[in-house]
């Protein structure tokens, strides 16, 4: 039995609603990325996965389209670590990614000696809204 007691992540940067502020102008553009590149992926990927379907129910036709689906595939797993590599430079700056749907990002924050988090979505102006660690999205409260 382990009877350490973990200490703090000392890595975690905590910020303030005006740093968090002043990190939006080049967040929001990699956010901006992220949200239209998964969109793409993501439908990329569902019409191969309907293109695959349909190829197993005609077994006997000729795969005449299957270099060209290769090359799609590929060009998935490439955008695939594009998205990572974008998701890596918000978690370098101290940000965590929560939907790269809709482009919803936390920033660590401390609020009365405990922490929080800054929450920003891509289309807002500013960072207004804070939460709970636990609480999501649907726990935002006006800052």
């Amino acid at each position: 039995m382990n009877t350490t007691i973990p200490e703090p992540d000392t890595a975690r940067k905590f910020f303030t609603v005006e740093e968090a502020n002043s990190t939006l102008p080049l967040v929001r553009l990699i956010v901006r990325d992220i949200v239209e590149l998964y969109a793409d992926v993501r439908d990329r990927r569902d019409r191969l996965s309907a293109i695959a379907k349909n190829e197993y129910s005609n077994a006997e036709r000729d795969d005449v389209y299957s270099e060209e689906l290769e090359a799609v595939e590929s060009s998935i797993y490439k955008d695939i670590e594009k998205l990572k590599s974008f998701i890596a430079e918000l978690t370098e700056i101290g940000i965590e990614m929560k939907d790269p749907e809709t482009g919803l990002i936390d920033f660590y924050s401390l609020q009365e000696g405990r922490e929080i988090f800054l929450c920003w979505k891509l289309g807002e102006q500013n960072i207004a809204h804070w939460h709970e660690l636990d609480a999501g999205f649907e726990g935002r409260q006006l800052l």
